[in-house]
């Protein structure tokens, strides 16, 4: 059957694109892909987390090296509908050649793009050697449970290179910082205002904490050469209902970038013992330190045949020398490579910039996910022939 035309190649991206999977009903995508390449007589296999959550599994060639590629099939909110300049979940092209929908950069476009390659490469018979393994995931956006269950059930154990199709179209990722999301909650008693002292202002232990919070932080000189200085944010804080009523409850939360010299473990270690000093500092205080997600950092070289690979691809397709390079931000790859040394070759690069993932009128360039296609096809059989 060989190459899909430009229209299907389209309207695969406008079918996912029109499933509304924000941070939920994955389900919905991965039964229109199960059925997708079924057609074109691929296996799959659908992985329920939830009745509205599952992963797919997908494989096309046999044997060894193993390839591994991976998208994720949940998107984030398209927060206001009415702010979008199109229909948010139809994907609609306008006169630049941009294709606009939630998801179209971030990242169902990189998705569509790595199951037709498959498509196409298993409708001419390829790979002759090697087996390409399709891990489309769930919870990428919040918690990453999607890409925690394939490492936990062994999906990975095998795979000898990794390619994330996140929009990534002008850098090739080799490495990113961790993630962590931390609740802080201090629990008092309520009184009027008038009469603290016959209840528990729950908010004062909780201005305290963040202080020493970031106190804590700014001792902390470790760097790492590709992904700087680690990163500490408190970005939400709540408390009390009535101005002239005491708190008897406050939240605050923090959003933690790691790196290896800095990482998830040294921090959850920080967050816990400043929780016990704080308590020791404020008689009857009620703190509790809850870890609602923790992704560690993805560290590895960046010298790889398959890195070199991908940017000679860049440099025919796209027409530029796309450089690479360490981000801050996470991807599945957190999950999915833990234990894989820094030797392995791991690479983030699709279709799409960056800065249009979760934007009011996001859109990938369509010719840009057309090329990624045929990029992808040649980047996998070479990769094969590479690293046999």
């Amino acid at each position: 059957m060989g190459k899909l035309t430009s229209e299907e190649r389209v309207q695969i991206l406008a079918d996912i694109v029109g499933i509304e999977s924000v941070n939920d009903h994955e389900l919905d995508v991965a039964e229109y892909l199960h059925d997708l390449l079924k057609k074109h007589d691929i296996d799959s296999k659908i992985i329920k987390l939830t009745d509205t959550r599952a992963n797919l599994v997908a494989e096309i060639g046999n044997g060894s090296p193993v390839i591994g590629v991976s998208g994720h099939m949940n998107v984030v909110s398209p927060s206001n509908p009415e702010d979008w300049q199109t229909p948010p979940f139809k994907l609609t092209e306008d006169d630049e050649g941009h294709l606009h929908g939630p998801g179209a950069a971030d990242m169902k476009s990189g998705l569509a793009a790595l199951v037709i390659s498959l498509i196409e490469l298993h409708d001419q018979g390829l790979p002759k050697e090697g087996t390409i393994r399709l891990l489309a995931t769930v919870g990428e956006e919040i918690e990453g449970d999607g890409a925690k269950a394939f490492q936990k059930e062994g999906y990975m154990e095998d795979v000898d290179a990794l390619i994330i199709a996140e929009p990534s179209q002008d850098k090739i990722i080799y490495a990113h910082k961790g993630s962590m999301d931390i609740r802080v909650t201090s629990k008092g008693s309520s009184v009027h205002s008038s009469m603290p002292h016959l209840g528990y202002n729950a908010l004062n232990p909780l201005v305290d904490y963040v202080h020493r919070i970031n106190e804590a932080q700014a001792a902390i000189k470790s760097t790492n050469e590709q992904l700087g200085d680690p990163i500490v944010n408190a970005t939400i804080f709540n408390s009390g209902s009535q101005v002239n009523s005491i708190p008897d409850y406050a939240v605050t939360e923090f959003n933690i970038r790691t790196i290896p010299e800095a990482d998830n473990a040294g921090y959850q270690d920080l967050f816990e013992q400043v929780a016990k000093d704080v308590k020791m500092a404020y008689k009857d205080s009620d703190l509790h330190v809850d870890t609602y997600m923790s992704r560690p950092s993805v560290f590895t070289n960046g010298e790889n045949s398959v890195i070199d690979l991908a940017q000679e691809l860049g440099k025919k397709y796209l027409g530029n020398d796309i450089p690479k390079e360490a981000s801050p931000g996470v991807t599945d790859a957190a999950d999915l490579v833990v234990d894989k040394g820094e030797d392995f070759p791991f690479i983030m690069f699709g279709p799409g910039q960056t800065s249009q993932a979760h934007r009011v009128d996001e859109y990938v360039e369509k010719d840009v996910y057309l090329k990624f296609i045929d990029l992808f096809e040649e980047l996998l059989t070479q990769s094969i022939d590479k690293l046999k």
